[in-house]
Protein backbone atom coordinates (compact mmCIF):
# COMPACT_ATOMS: atom_id res chain seq x y z
CA UNK A 1 0.00 0.00 0.00
CA UNK A 2 1.55 3.54 -0.85
CA UNK A 3 1.20 6.67 1.17
CA UNK A 4 -0.85 8.72 -2.10
CA UNK A 5 -4.70 9.44 -1.58
CA UNK A 6 -6.95 6.41 -3.00
CA UNK A 7 -10.29 8.47 -5.16
CA UNK A 8 -13.10 6.48 -6.03
CA UNK A 9 -16.37 7.63 -6.61
CA UNK A 10 -14.79 11.30 -7.45
CA UNK A 11 -14.16 11.42 -3.96
CA UNK A 12 -10.61 11.51 -2.09
CA UNK A 13 -10.14 8.66 0.19
CA UNK A 14 -7.47 8.48 3.05
CA UNK A 15 -6.26 5.05 3.28
CA UNK A 16 -4.47 4.76 6.95
CA UNK A 17 -0.53 3.77 6.40
CA UNK A 18 -0.11 0.10 7.26
CA UNK A 19 3.44 1.22 8.74
CA UNK A 20 2.14 2.03 12.42
CA UNK A 21 5.30 1.10 14.65
CA UNK A 22 4.82 -1.27 17.66
CA UNK A 23 6.48 1.59 20.22
CA UNK A 24 3.18 3.85 18.76
CA UNK A 25 0.72 1.33 19.34
CA UNK A 26 2.22 0.50 22.70
CA UNK A 27 1.78 4.01 23.88
CA UNK A 28 -1.71 4.50 22.50
CA UNK A 29 -3.35 0.96 22.89
CA UNK A 30 -5.33 1.26 25.80
CA UNK A 31 -8.75 1.03 27.60
CA UNK A 32 -10.92 2.74 25.88
CA UNK A 33 -15.32 3.47 25.45
CA UNK A 34 -16.52 2.91 21.96
CA UNK A 35 -18.38 5.87 22.65
CA UNK A 36 -22.12 4.28 21.10
CA UNK A 37 -22.69 6.94 23.98
CA UNK A 38 -22.09 9.24 26.12
CA UNK A 39 -21.80 9.24 29.08
CA UNK A 40 -21.03 5.41 28.02
CA UNK A 41 -23.00 2.65 29.88
CA UNK A 42 -20.66 1.83 32.84
CA UNK A 43 -21.80 5.61 34.55
CA UNK A 44 -25.35 3.96 34.28
CA UNK A 45 -26.93 3.75 38.23
CA UNK A 46 -30.11 2.09 39.42
CA UNK A 47 -30.65 5.72 41.17
CA UNK A 48 -32.40 5.65 37.78
CA UNK A 49 -35.79 4.31 38.32
CA UNK A 50 -39.19 3.83 36.62
CA UNK A 51 -40.58 7.20 37.65
CA UNK A 52 -37.64 8.77 35.86
CA UNK A 53 -38.36 7.07 32.61
CA UNK A 54 -42.03 8.16 32.92
CA UNK A 55 -41.28 11.61 33.00
CA UNK A 56 -38.98 11.57 30.24
CA UNK A 57 -41.88 9.61 28.28
CA UNK A 58 -44.33 12.79 29.16
CA UNK A 59 -42.13 14.63 27.62
CA UNK A 60 -41.42 12.88 24.97
CA UNK A 61 -44.78 12.52 23.89
CA UNK A 62 -45.25 15.62 24.07
CA UNK A 63 -43.42 16.28 20.41
CA UNK A 64 -46.04 15.10 18.42
CA UNK A 65 -44.07 15.65 15.08
CA UNK A 66 -41.14 13.77 15.74
CA UNK A 67 -40.75 10.44 14.70
CA UNK A 68 -39.12 7.42 17.16
CA UNK A 69 -36.90 5.11 16.69
CA UNK A 70 -37.79 2.04 18.16
CA UNK A 71 -35.07 -0.75 19.19
CA UNK A 72 -36.11 -4.26 19.44
CA UNK A 73 -33.62 -6.82 21.10
CA UNK A 74 -34.46 -10.51 20.33
CA UNK A 75 -31.43 -12.08 22.54
CA UNK A 76 -31.98 -15.81 21.86
CA UNK A 77 -29.52 -17.98 19.57
CA UNK A 78 -28.91 -21.71 18.89
CA UNK A 79 -25.19 -21.28 20.09
CA UNK A 80 -22.44 -18.84 21.89
CA UNK A 81 -20.08 -17.44 19.38
CA UNK A 82 -17.20 -16.81 21.70
CA UNK A 83 -16.09 -13.55 20.49
CA UNK A 84 -19.54 -11.79 21.33
CA UNK A 85 -20.30 -9.08 23.60
CA UNK A 86 -23.67 -9.23 23.27
CA UNK A 87 -26.76 -10.05 25.89
CA UNK A 88 -27.72 -13.16 24.60
CA UNK A 89 -30.06 -16.45 25.83
CA UNK A 90 -28.45 -19.51 24.42
CA UNK A 91 -30.53 -22.04 23.74
CA UNK A 92 -31.61 -24.71 20.83
CA UNK A 93 -35.02 -25.33 22.80
CA UNK A 94 -37.24 -23.32 20.59
CA UNK A 95 -40.14 -23.48 23.06
CA UNK A 96 -38.68 -22.03 25.92
CA UNK A 97 -38.14 -18.71 23.56
CA UNK A 98 -41.93 -18.39 22.76
CA UNK A 99 -43.08 -16.97 25.78
CA UNK A 100 -40.83 -14.10 25.42
CA UNK A 101 -42.58 -12.87 22.31
CA UNK A 102 -45.86 -12.34 24.88
CA UNK A 103 -43.73 -10.47 27.31
CA UNK A 104 -42.04 -7.76 24.34
CA UNK A 105 -45.78 -7.75 23.24
CA UNK A 106 -47.06 -6.69 26.70
CA UNK A 107 -44.00 -4.14 27.00
CA UNK A 108 -45.40 -2.75 23.60
CA UNK A 109 -48.58 -1.96 24.90
CA UNK A 110 -47.60 -0.54 27.92
CA UNK A 111 -45.03 1.72 26.15
CA UNK A 112 -48.10 2.91 23.82
CA UNK A 113 -49.87 3.60 26.42
CA UNK A 114 -47.19 6.18 28.09
CA UNK A 115 -46.93 7.24 24.35
CA UNK A 116 -50.54 8.26 23.47
CA UNK A 117 -50.23 11.29 21.17
CA UNK A 118 -46.39 9.76 20.02
CA UNK A 119 -46.85 6.19 17.74
CA UNK A 120 -44.94 7.14 14.33
CA UNK A 121 -41.18 5.98 13.98
CA UNK A 122 -38.34 6.90 11.43
CA UNK A 123 -36.73 3.61 12.52
CA UNK A 124 -36.98 0.11 13.96
CA UNK A 125 -34.48 -2.10 14.66
CA UNK A 126 -34.39 -5.80 15.45
CA UNK A 127 -31.27 -6.53 17.16
CA UNK A 128 -29.78 -9.92 19.00
CA UNK A 129 -29.15 -12.19 19.71
CA UNK A 130 -30.51 -13.61 16.62
CA UNK A 131 -33.76 -12.24 15.57
CA UNK A 132 -34.14 -14.77 12.95
CA UNK A 133 -33.81 -17.27 15.17
CA UNK A 134 -37.57 -17.27 15.31
CA UNK A 135 -39.68 -18.57 12.55
CA UNK A 136 -41.02 -16.32 10.00
CA UNK A 137 -44.40 -16.84 11.44
CA UNK A 138 -43.46 -15.68 14.93
CA UNK A 139 -41.80 -12.46 13.84
CA UNK A 140 -44.72 -11.63 12.05
CA UNK A 141 -46.78 -11.85 14.41
CA UNK A 142 -44.23 -10.38 16.70
CA UNK A 143 -44.69 -7.25 14.79
CA UNK A 144 -47.98 -6.88 13.44
CA UNK A 145 -48.81 -6.51 16.70
CA UNK A 146 -46.41 -3.56 17.26
CA UNK A 147 -47.47 -2.39 13.90
CA UNK A 148 -50.79 -2.06 15.69
CA UNK A 149 -49.46 0.08 17.92
CA UNK A 150 -46.80 2.13 16.36
CA UNK A 151 -46.82 3.00 12.50
CA UNK A 152 -43.72 3.77 10.13
CA UNK A 153 -43.60 7.44 9.24
CA UNK A 154 -42.98 7.80 4.91
CA UNK A 155 -39.23 6.89 4.37
CA UNK A 156 -38.48 4.81 7.67
CA UNK A 157 -35.85 2.23 8.31
CA UNK A 158 -37.05 -1.07 9.46
CA UNK A 159 -34.06 -2.84 10.15
CA UNK A 160 -32.97 -6.75 10.99
CA UNK A 161 -29.63 -8.27 12.09
CA UNK A 162 -29.51 -11.62 10.62
CA UNK A 163 -26.96 -14.86 11.09
CA UNK A 164 -26.63 -16.87 7.74
CA UNK A 165 -26.42 -19.96 9.23
CA UNK A 166 -30.68 -19.73 10.93
CA UNK A 167 -32.16 -17.60 8.00
CA UNK A 168 -33.98 -18.46 5.46
CA UNK A 169 -35.19 -16.86 2.20
CA UNK A 170 -38.76 -17.27 4.05
CA UNK A 171 -37.54 -15.14 6.69
CA UNK A 172 -36.30 -12.52 4.39
CA UNK A 173 -39.56 -13.10 2.21
CA UNK A 174 -41.84 -12.18 5.71
CA UNK A 175 -39.83 -9.30 6.59
CA UNK A 176 -39.88 -7.53 3.69
CA UNK A 177 -43.57 -8.17 3.21
CA UNK A 178 -44.10 -6.39 6.55
CA UNK A 179 -41.49 -3.40 5.39
CA UNK A 180 -38.62 -4.60 6.11
CA UNK A 181 -35.98 -2.48 3.72
CA UNK A 182 -32.56 -3.19 5.74
CA UNK A 183 -30.99 -6.42 6.48
CA UNK A 184 -27.27 -6.66 8.25
CA UNK A 185 -25.09 -10.31 7.94
CA UNK A 186 -22.94 -11.71 10.48
CA UNK A 187 -19.84 -12.84 9.02
CA UNK A 188 -16.67 -12.32 10.98
CA UNK A 189 -14.60 -14.37 9.47
CA UNK A 190 -13.95 -16.97 6.63
CA UNK A 191 -11.37 -18.76 7.28
CA UNK A 192 -12.00 -22.47 8.98
CA UNK A 193 -9.78 -21.82 11.04
CA UNK A 194 -10.87 -18.77 12.85
CA UNK A 195 -14.56 -19.93 12.41
CA UNK A 196 -13.50 -22.74 15.08
CA UNK A 197 -11.51 -20.99 17.36
CA UNK A 198 -14.84 -18.53 17.79
CA UNK A 199 -17.58 -21.31 17.66
CA UNK A 200 -18.92 -19.43 14.28
CA UNK A 201 -18.74 -22.07 11.32
CA UNK A 202 -20.54 -20.69 8.13
CA UNK A 203 -19.97 -20.85 4.70
CA UNK A 204 -19.64 -17.87 2.20
CA UNK A 205 -22.10 -19.17 0.07
CA UNK A 206 -24.84 -19.25 2.99
CA UNK A 207 -23.83 -15.51 2.92
CA UNK A 208 -24.23 -14.93 -0.97
CA UNK A 209 -27.68 -16.69 -1.22
CA UNK A 210 -29.20 -14.83 1.49
CA UNK A 211 -27.33 -11.09 -0.28
CA UNK A 212 -29.00 -11.97 -3.53
CA UNK A 213 -32.27 -13.18 -2.12
CA UNK A 214 -32.47 -9.94 -0.19
CA UNK A 215 -31.24 -7.34 -2.71
CA UNK A 216 -34.38 -8.70 -5.44
CA UNK A 217 -36.87 -8.48 -2.44
CA UNK A 218 -35.91 -4.85 -2.56
CA UNK A 219 -33.50 -4.59 0.53
CA UNK A 220 -30.65 -1.60 0.36
CA UNK A 221 -28.29 -1.17 2.41
CA UNK A 222 -27.76 -4.30 2.82
CA UNK A 223 -24.31 -4.69 5.46
CA UNK A 224 -21.53 -7.32 6.48
CA UNK A 225 -20.43 -7.36 9.87
CA UNK A 226 -16.49 -8.28 9.54
CA UNK A 227 -14.38 -8.34 12.91
CA UNK A 228 -10.70 -8.14 13.20
CA UNK A 229 -8.34 -9.47 15.87
CA UNK A 230 -9.76 -12.65 16.21
CA UNK A 231 -7.78 -15.71 17.07
CA UNK A 232 -6.05 -17.19 13.89
CA UNK A 233 -6.50 -14.21 12.22
CA UNK A 234 -3.34 -12.93 9.97
CA UNK A 235 -3.22 -10.28 7.52
CA UNK A 236 -2.89 -13.08 4.47
CA UNK A 237 -6.20 -14.47 5.60
CA UNK A 238 -8.12 -11.40 6.30
CA UNK A 239 -7.32 -10.36 3.16
CA UNK A 240 -8.89 -13.23 1.85
CA UNK A 241 -12.12 -12.94 3.88
CA UNK A 242 -12.39 -8.78 2.50
CA UNK A 243 -12.08 -9.88 -0.96
CA UNK A 244 -14.49 -12.27 -0.67
CA UNK A 245 -16.72 -9.93 1.19
CA UNK A 246 -16.04 -7.47 -1.44
CA UNK A 247 -17.50 -9.90 -3.98
CA UNK A 248 -21.10 -9.88 -2.90
CA UNK A 249 -21.09 -6.23 -3.18
CA UNK A 250 -22.44 -5.55 -0.08
CA UNK A 251 -23.87 -1.49 0.50
CA UNK A 252 -22.10 -1.43 3.26
CA UNK A 253 -19.45 -3.25 5.65
CA UNK A 254 -18.63 -2.87 9.29
CA UNK A 255 -14.97 -3.98 10.27
CA UNK A 256 -15.41 -4.17 13.90
CA UNK A 257 -12.18 -4.09 16.36
CA UNK A 258 -12.16 -7.80 18.42
CA UNK A 259 -13.54 -6.48 21.84
CA UNK A 260 -11.45 -8.75 24.55
CA UNK A 261 -13.42 -8.52 27.52
CA UNK A 262 -12.98 -11.96 29.44
CA UNK A 263 -13.61 -9.95 32.97
CA UNK A 264 -16.98 -9.25 31.33
CA UNK A 265 -17.78 -11.84 29.36
CA UNK A 266 -16.41 -14.77 30.76
CA UNK A 267 -17.25 -17.15 27.49
CA UNK A 268 -14.37 -15.50 26.08
CA UNK A 269 -12.28 -17.62 28.43
CA UNK A 270 -12.29 -20.40 26.38
CA UNK A 271 -10.47 -18.15 23.76
CA UNK A 272 -6.66 -19.12 23.96
CA UNK A 273 -5.83 -15.56 24.63
CA UNK A 274 -2.07 -16.52 22.70
CA UNK A 275 -3.95 -16.85 19.24
CA UNK A 276 -4.70 -13.45 19.32
CA UNK A 277 -2.59 -11.45 17.37
CA UNK A 278 -0.41 -8.86 18.99
CA UNK A 279 -1.39 -5.25 18.52
CA UNK A 280 0.44 -4.81 15.63
CA UNK A 281 -0.83 -6.89 13.71
CA UNK A 282 -4.47 -6.23 14.95
CA UNK A 283 -3.68 -2.80 13.51
CA UNK A 284 -2.22 -4.43 10.34
CA UNK A 285 -5.66 -6.47 9.70
CA UNK A 286 -7.56 -3.07 9.93
CA UNK A 287 -5.21 -1.43 7.47
CA UNK A 288 -5.62 -4.05 5.01
CA UNK A 289 -9.32 -4.25 5.26
CA UNK A 290 -9.79 -0.14 4.72
CA UNK A 291 -7.07 -0.44 1.80
CA UNK A 292 -9.54 -3.03 0.05
CA UNK A 293 -12.66 -1.59 0.52
CA UNK A 294 -11.09 1.98 -0.33
CA UNK A 295 -9.62 0.16 -3.52
CA UNK A 296 -13.02 -1.22 -4.29
CA UNK A 297 -14.96 2.41 -4.05
CA UNK A 298 -16.23 2.22 -1.12
CA UNK A 299 -16.05 5.54 1.03
CA UNK A 300 -14.69 4.96 5.00
CA UNK A 301 -17.73 6.32 7.49
CA UNK A 302 -16.77 6.98 11.11
CA UNK A 303 -13.65 4.65 12.73
CA UNK A 304 -14.92 1.19 11.32
CA UNK A 305 -17.48 1.49 8.26
CA UNK A 306 -17.41 1.72 4.95
CA UNK A 307 -20.20 2.17 2.24
CA UNK A 308 -20.51 2.28 -1.53
CA UNK A 309 -20.71 6.37 -2.61
CA UNK A 310 -23.98 5.96 -3.64
CA UNK A 311 -25.35 4.70 -0.12
CA UNK A 312 -27.87 6.93 2.19
CA UNK A 313 -24.66 6.30 4.64
CA UNK A 314 -22.00 7.92 2.30
CA UNK A 315 -24.08 10.61 1.64
CA UNK A 316 -25.17 11.49 5.03
CA UNK A 317 -21.10 11.41 5.77
CA UNK A 318 -20.55 14.10 2.98
CA UNK A 319 -23.30 16.35 3.89
CA UNK A 320 -22.79 16.40 7.78
CA UNK A 321 -25.96 14.39 8.61
CA UNK A 322 -24.16 11.19 9.54
CA UNK A 323 -25.14 10.14 13.15
CA UNK A 324 -24.62 7.58 15.29
CA UNK A 325 -26.55 5.54 18.19
CA UNK A 326 -26.83 2.31 20.02
CA UNK A 327 -27.56 0.60 16.54
CA UNK A 328 -24.63 2.21 14.31
CA UNK A 329 -24.24 4.73 12.18
CA UNK A 330 -27.65 5.98 10.93
CA UNK A 331 -29.34 8.64 8.72
CA UNK A 332 -32.57 8.77 10.01
CA UNK A 333 -32.53 9.30 13.89
CA UNK A 334 -35.72 9.31 16.16
CA UNK A 335 -35.68 12.31 18.08
CA UNK A 336 -36.14 9.49 21.03
CA UNK A 337 -35.23 6.06 20.99
CA UNK A 338 -36.84 3.77 22.90
CA UNK A 339 -36.15 0.24 23.87
CA UNK A 340 -37.99 -3.14 23.98
CA UNK A 341 -37.04 -6.38 25.56
CA UNK A 342 -34.27 -7.41 28.18
CA UNK A 343 -31.22 -5.21 28.54
CA UNK A 344 -32.54 -2.93 25.36
CA UNK A 345 -31.20 1.29 25.87
CA UNK A 346 -33.05 3.71 24.79
CA UNK A 347 -32.17 7.57 24.73
CA UNK A 348 -35.13 9.63 25.74
CA UNK A 349 -35.83 13.25 26.41
CA UNK A 350 -31.90 13.38 27.78
CA UNK A 351 -31.74 10.41 29.55
CA UNK A 352 -30.71 7.18 28.65
CA UNK A 353 -32.25 4.30 29.83
CA UNK A 354 -31.75 0.24 30.59
CA UNK A 355 -33.86 -2.49 30.95
CA UNK A 356 -33.35 -5.70 33.42
CA UNK A 357 -31.28 -7.93 31.82
CA UNK A 358 -32.34 -10.81 33.51
CA UNK A 359 -35.06 -12.97 32.24
CA UNK A 360 -36.67 -13.60 35.13
CA UNK A 361 -36.70 -10.23 36.50
CA UNK A 362 -38.02 -8.61 33.29
CA UNK A 363 -41.28 -11.64 33.06
CA UNK A 364 -42.30 -10.42 36.59
CA UNK A 365 -41.80 -6.34 35.98
CA UNK A 366 -43.90 -6.63 33.26
CA UNK A 367 -46.38 -9.46 34.58
CA UNK A 368 -46.92 -6.40 37.24
CA UNK A 369 -47.55 -4.09 34.29
CA UNK A 370 -44.16 -2.26 34.98
CA UNK A 371 -41.84 -0.61 32.69
CA UNK A 372 -38.69 -2.64 33.06
CA UNK A 373 -36.32 0.41 33.58
CA UNK A 374 -32.90 -1.48 35.48
CA UNK A 375 -31.11 1.64 35.48
CA UNK A 376 -30.51 4.49 33.79
CA UNK A 377 -28.63 8.02 33.66
CA UNK A 378 -29.94 11.79 33.32
CA UNK A 379 -27.74 13.88 31.20
CA UNK A 380 -26.22 16.69 32.42
CA UNK A 381 -25.48 20.19 30.43
CA UNK A 382 -22.41 19.45 30.51
CA UNK A 383 -22.91 15.65 29.15
CA UNK A 384 -24.89 17.36 26.01
CA UNK A 385 -22.42 19.76 24.92
CA UNK A 386 -19.51 16.81 24.87
CA UNK A 387 -21.44 14.11 23.78
CA UNK A 388 -22.41 16.64 20.41
CA UNK A 389 -17.85 17.15 20.35
CA UNK A 390 -17.58 12.99 20.95
CA UNK A 391 -20.52 11.93 18.39
CA UNK A 392 -19.12 14.53 16.19
CA UNK A 393 -15.37 12.88 15.91
CA UNK A 394 -16.38 9.51 16.22
CA UNK A 395 -19.07 9.83 13.32
CA UNK A 396 -17.23 12.40 11.12
CA UNK A 397 -13.46 12.68 12.26
CA UNK A 398 -14.01 16.11 12.94
CA UNK A 399 -15.74 18.86 15.26
CA UNK A 400 -16.89 22.11 14.08
CA UNK A 401 -16.17 24.38 17.02
CA UNK A 402 -18.46 27.22 15.70
CA UNK A 403 -20.96 25.23 15.76
CA UNK A 404 -20.70 23.85 19.18
CA UNK A 405 -20.37 27.30 20.11
CA UNK A 406 -23.30 28.31 18.79
CA UNK A 407 -25.38 25.65 19.82
CA UNK A 408 -24.45 25.77 23.37
CA UNK A 409 -23.93 29.41 23.73
CA UNK A 410 -20.20 28.80 24.97
CA UNK A 411 -16.68 29.50 23.72
CA UNK A 412 -15.27 26.36 22.86
CA UNK A 413 -11.21 27.37 23.58
CA UNK A 414 -12.45 28.50 27.38
CA UNK A 415 -15.61 25.26 27.89
CA UNK A 416 -12.51 22.83 26.93
CA UNK A 417 -9.18 24.56 27.92
CA UNK A 418 -8.10 21.81 29.70
CA UNK A 419 -9.64 19.06 27.05
CA UNK A 420 -7.54 21.07 24.21
CA UNK A 421 -4.11 20.89 26.65
CA UNK A 422 -4.71 16.61 26.60
CA UNK A 423 -5.37 17.18 22.79
CA UNK A 424 -2.14 18.83 22.13
CA UNK A 425 -0.59 15.52 23.06
CA UNK A 426 -2.30 13.86 20.16
CA UNK A 427 -1.06 17.11 17.78
CA UNK A 428 2.26 16.30 18.48
CA UNK A 429 1.98 13.29 17.40
CA UNK A 430 -0.25 13.82 14.21
CA UNK A 431 -2.65 12.31 15.21
CA UNK A 432 -5.04 15.59 14.39
CA UNK A 433 -4.64 19.26 13.53
CA UNK A 434 -6.29 21.45 15.55
CA UNK A 435 -7.47 25.34 14.57
CA UNK A 436 -9.64 28.05 16.45
CA UNK A 437 -12.79 26.73 14.15
CA UNK A 438 -11.82 23.27 13.64
CA UNK A 439 -10.15 19.77 15.17
CA UNK A 440 -9.91 17.53 12.45
CA UNK A 441 -8.13 13.63 12.64
CA UNK A 442 -5.44 12.89 10.20
CA UNK A 443 -5.35 9.73 8.38
CA UNK A 444 -3.48 7.53 11.28
CA UNK A 445 -5.44 9.70 13.85
CA UNK A 446 -8.52 8.23 12.70
CA UNK A 447 -7.01 4.84 13.43
CA UNK A 448 -6.70 6.68 17.16
CA UNK A 449 -9.87 8.50 17.18
CA UNK A 450 -11.34 7.07 20.38
CA UNK A 451 -8.05 7.93 22.21
CA UNK A 452 -9.22 11.53 20.58
CA UNK A 453 -12.75 11.35 21.92
CA UNK A 454 -11.48 10.17 25.22
CA UNK A 455 -9.83 13.80 25.48
CA UNK A 456 -13.10 15.33 25.86
CA UNK A 457 -14.67 12.33 28.15
CA UNK A 458 -14.90 14.05 31.78
CA UNK A 459 -16.06 10.29 33.65
CA UNK A 460 -12.71 8.97 31.58
CA UNK A 461 -10.43 11.87 33.05
CA UNK A 462 -11.94 12.24 36.68
CA UNK A 463 -13.09 8.96 37.49
CA UNK A 464 -11.55 5.36 35.42
CA UNK A 465 -8.09 6.98 34.64
CA UNK A 466 -6.65 5.40 37.44
CA UNK A 467 -8.61 2.35 37.65
CA UNK A 468 -6.22 -0.54 37.93
CA UNK A 469 -9.02 -3.13 37.08
CA UNK A 470 -9.99 -2.82 32.90
CA UNK A 471 -13.50 -1.29 32.33
CA UNK A 472 -13.17 -1.20 28.46
CA UNK A 473 -11.90 -3.31 25.44
CA UNK A 474 -8.68 -1.52 23.81
CA UNK A 475 -8.54 1.42 21.54
CA UNK A 476 -6.72 -0.92 18.64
Amino acid sequence: MTDSTVSAGGADLRPIERRVTAELIARHDRPGPRYTSYPTAVEFHEGFTEADYLERLVAADAATNDPLSLYMHLPFCEERCLFCGCHVIVTRHREAAKPYLELLKREVELLAARLPHRRGFAQLHLGGGTPTYYTPAQLTDLLTHTFRYFHAVPGAELAVEADPRVTTPEHIDALADLGFNRISFGVQDLTPEVQEAINRIQSLEQTARLVKHARSRGFRGINVDLIYGLPLQTPESFERTIEAVIGLEPDRAAVYSFAFVPWVRGHQKKIEETQLPDAETKVALFAIARERFLRAGYEPLGMDHFARPDDELAKAKRAGRLRRNFQGYTVLPGDDVVGLGISAIGDVRGAYVQNEKKLSTYEERINAGSLPVARGIMRTNDDEVRRVVIHELMCNFRVDTTMVERRFGIDFATYFAADLDRLAAHEREGFVRITPTLIEATPIGELFVRNLAMCFDRYQQEKHAAESAPVFSRTV
